[in-house]
């Protein structure tokens, strides 16, 4: 390959990690929402609800950074603020709506702060930089009558993320026993499900689910006849190497229920007693 064709390569490779770099950079870290957050709070204390509303809905002003805004319900579900889109979403009664995984999240909101007066909360939001679903963490504050909140969203979990979190999960089932570890992993608000992370459990004796921390309406039936979109029956695989070998790996391809796209996804799973149990993590 002559220097000549080498150019238009390091060129098209030149513009690619640019693009990279320039949207890593207006993805805001958790540390950037957590000082927007606070940064807010100390507002709305100082200079009261009509200065700070203002405020918040400047879409040029300091309170929008990157993908990062403040946004303000009051106690009946209404956006007095909303840094994002002000012309569109003040005034609009939000409390019956849902996040892309069908979760009330308005209601949540309200009754998380109704019992301490700042909370954290996740969910499932459109992404309109990326035009995607991602899993999103917010930060809570209630202020009298108002609910204050800052989110980020969370970046894709890794394979480490999954093995720590089937780690945990192995050590939930030994110190508190099946029955209640199934619980804890059925559970959407317990550590066990976290952004695009989850726990499942199958039983391997009858190749069925005794807890999906995604879809736990799952638990109770057949997860032996289930196949990739490509075919493979992935929990006999699973159940094979868990009697087998005890633990290991099965690599698929599967839907994300967040992105809702197909994608490549590799699933480390363990025996448990007389149970399969697994954490997989979507591979980019």
């Amino acid at each position: 390959m002559t220097s000549r064709s080498i150019r238009p390569l390091l060129a098209g490779l030149a513009l690619a990690l640019a693009a990279v770099a320039a949207q890593a950079a207006d993805h805001a870290t958790p540390r950037e929402a957590r000082a927007l957050f606070d940064q807010a709070v100390r507002y709305l204390q100082a200079n009261g609800p009509d200065k700070a509303w203002a405020a918040f809905n400047n879409r040029k002003g300091p309170f929008v950074r990157k993908d990062l805004y403040v946004y303000v319900i009051d106690r009946q579900g209404t956006y007095v603020a909303n840094g994002a889109a002000p012309e569109a979403l003040v005034g609009l009664k939000v409390l019956d709506s849902v996040d892309a995984a069908g979760n009330p999240l308005f209601r949540e909101m309200i009754a998380i702060t109704d019992k301490q007066a700042e909370a954290k909360i996740r969910y499932v939001w459109l992404n309109r930089k990326s035009n995607h679903v991602e899993p999103k963490v917010a930060w809570l504050h209630r202020e009298g009558e108002y609910i204050l909140g800052v989110g980020y969203y969370a970046p894709r979990s890794t394979a480490e993320d999954a093995r720590k979190m089937l780690d945990a999960a192995s050590a939930q089932m030994r110190r508190s026993g099946s029955t209640k570890a199934f619980s804890s992993f059925n559970n959407v608000r317990s550590p066990f499900v976290r952004d695009d992370l989850y726990v499942f459990a199958v039983n391997l004796k009858t190749g069925k689910f005794e807890a999906h921390g995604m879809n736990p309406k799952l638990t109770g039936t057949d997860a032996s006849s289930l196949h990739d979109v490509e075919g493979r029956p992935l929990v006999q695989d699973m159940i094979e190497l868990a009697k087998t070998k005890g633990e290991g790996t099965v690599d698929y391809v599967w839907r994300n229920p967040v992105t809702n796209a197909v994608e490549q996804k590799r699933t480390f799973i363990r025996r448990e007693q007389d149970s399969l149990i697994g954490v997989g993590f979507y591979r980019e």
